[in-house]
């Protein structure tokens, strides 16, 4: 058999899922797949039904209709398997306050009676850039560290699948940066990506596949480019190219907030905000 006879079997596949509450129907036949390995961006706005797409995969609830397979795995009659085979990380970061970034990460892996917590742990903090704030107290961490130390311990037993519940509502823009710079280590690293969010230019920056979900249903599907030419060709134009809000943003803050990283351009973008 050759390579290109193999098929790979989606990570995810989800046919026809219906779920209501009472006479709210939430969603409405919704069918997709999601590649192993890739970041698949469910994106719609409040009440579109994300969080229940992602609540059925996860297992926490239960699909009126329809059929899901995670990893393999039946969502409805393999509900074990599938949570050993996937990580959850919600709309608010689950880690506890009171003990440090190391401690979290080693209680994470000593109650899922992983071999040398401690290893796990200090590994983790280097990949998510946390080895410098590692004995500080959760508590004095910024949102954008607490959300990467959230994802941090959700990877501890190394799962092929994540889903992450709009990771980013209410963190500010250098944050939101943080952890996108998370999300994609993560798929380059080979974890497959379920990302639901609100946000178009997270969508946009992160994802190889995006689905718009609206009424409960999936009204598009595609990459970035194949959405972009569902609309008539761009008048082109030519003007001169003014920097966007986040080139200057990321000017003056440096990237990842390394002021060593200042440029000459930076301080000049400065003295003209001034």
């Amino acid at each position: 058999m050759t390579n290109a006879s193999i098929t790979r079997e989606p990570a995810i596949r989800v046919q026809g899922m219906e779920k209501s509450y009472k006479d709210l129907h939430v969603l409405r036949g919704v069918d997709f797949d999601v590649a192993p390995g890739t970041i698949f961006a469910l994106l719609g706005s409040n009440g579109a039904g994300k969080t229940t797409v992602v609540n059925i995969l996860s297992t926490l609830l239960k699909a009126d209709a329809g059929t899901a397979s995670v990893n393999g795995f039946d969502v409805a009659t393999q509900a074990a398997e599938v949570r050993e085979s996937i990580s959850l990380t919600g709309q608010f970061a689950a880690v506890d306050e009171i003990l440090s970034g190391r401690e979290n990460l080693v209680l994470v892996a000593r109650l899922r009676h992983l071999k040398d917590p401690r290893t796990i742990a200090d590994d983790l903090l280097d990949r998510f850039s946390l080895t410098d704030a590692a004995a500080r107290k959760v508590a004095t961490y910024s949102g954008g560290m607490r959300r990467r130390l959230d994802i941090a311990m959700s990877l501890i037993g190394t799962p092929p699948l994540i889903f992450l519940d709009e990771p980013t509502t209410g963190l500010d823009p250098q944050a939101r940066i943080e952890v996108w710079h998370a999300v994609k280590e993560l798929a380059g690293r080979g974890t497959t990506v379920l990302l639901t969010t609100q946000y178009l230019d997270e969508a946009e920056q992160l994802a190889d596949r995006i689905a718009i979900l609206h009424e409960g249903r999936i009204i598009v599907n595609g990459t970035l480019t194949e959405l972009k030419q569902l609309l008539p060709p761009a008048k082109v134009e030519y003007v001169e190219k003014q920097p966007t809000l986040e080139d200057v943003f990321l000017a003056i803050v440096g990237d990842n907030g390394n002021d060593d990283a200042m440029t000459a351009a930076t301080a000049r973008t400065r003295k003209e905000l001034r």
